[in-house]
């Protein structure tokens, strides 16, 4: 089995994230660091990567994933589903 992968636009985001299967992600790069997002059956986990060093944040719904991306997400990131 294979994945594809897509660039995806930030206005489509949202409505990636409320439709997002168990075994799909969501990788953003940034200059500085990357965002990568996937959702269990109860939250989404976003793992942000910065040189090396992870962390993990959840979050119950889209708004929320939304929220906490706008302060993390640079004009010039790359979106990708996968």
């Amino acid at each position: 089995m294979t994945y594809q992968e897509r660039e995806i636009s930030k206005n489509q985001l949202e409505k990636i994230l409320q439709t997002l299967d168990l075994d799909e992600g969501i990788r953003i790069e940034n200059k500085s660091n990357m965002i990568f997002l996937n959702r269990s059956a109860k939250r989404y986990c976003i793992n942000i990567s910065i040189q090396g060093n992870e962390e993990f944040f959840y979050r119950d719904n889209v708004r929320d994933v939304l929220d906490f991306l706008n302060e993390k997400i640079e004009q010039t990131s790359t979106i990708f589903s996968y």
